[in-house]
């Protein structure tokens, strides 16, 4: 269950040690995204840091499955995306921002994406960086993800989503207010 509401951003040792067995099974498993890197190193940087430790608790328990997809030589950080094959089951249902959700007379969601990856820690996708991941495997085959709105275009009331169709990647357009039970959010944590 999310500990979103959870003022203590800190796992307990047992969640921690859970947590990393699951990070470094994710991690072995998909070498392809993180070629070149060491596990202990990663491992070393998440040991000495328990609140992104807790920010990747919030995208597991979500159900982002996130893995590490590169490592910034200029800040010493590892990135780390949601890498599940769908938008995160725990996330979906979304209006875009909170302006979009405050616009919705009828049949309000409960969350919006900019709001709750906020809370979680995480920054949504832009993109770029949406196109880098579907460059990594196959993602959003049946559902859909919200990515950074360009400001131009969010005060016009419309917000991004991508996915993948077709074998090809797609961005599209929607209004901010709109929310489906296929559509998510991705996020990235750096380390």
């Amino acid at each position: 269950m999310s500990k979103i509401n959870n003022n203590k951003k800190e796992l307990s040792p047992e969640q921690a040690k859970e947590l990393l067995h699951t990070l470094k099974v994710r991690f072995e498993k998909n070498m392809n995204r993180h070629k070149g890197l060491e596990w202990t190193k990663v491992q070393a940087k998440l040991e000495a840091n328990a609140e992104k430790l807790w920010v990747l608790d919030e995208m597991e328990v979500t159900g982002g499955e996130p893995d590490v997809v590169d490592y910034d030589k200029e800040t010493g950080e590892y990135i780390f995306y949601d890498c599940s094959a769908e938008s995160p089951k725990g996330r979906r249902s979304t209006c875009y921002d909170l302006e979009g959700l405050e616009s919705r007379k009828e049949h309000q969601p409960e969350n919006n994406a900019i709001d709750m990856a906020a809370l979680m820690g995480v920054e949504l996708l832009k993109e770029e960086q949406y196109r880098f991941l579907q460059q990594l495997g196959k993602f959003d085959t049946k559902t859909s993800s919200w990515i950074v709105t360009p400001p131009e275009i969010r005060r016009l009331g419309g917000a991004l989503f991508g996915d993948r169709r077709y074998d090809h990647v797609f961005v599209y357009h929607n209004g901010a207010q709109s929310y489906y039970a296929a559509r998510a959010f991705r996020g990235l944590l750096r380390v």
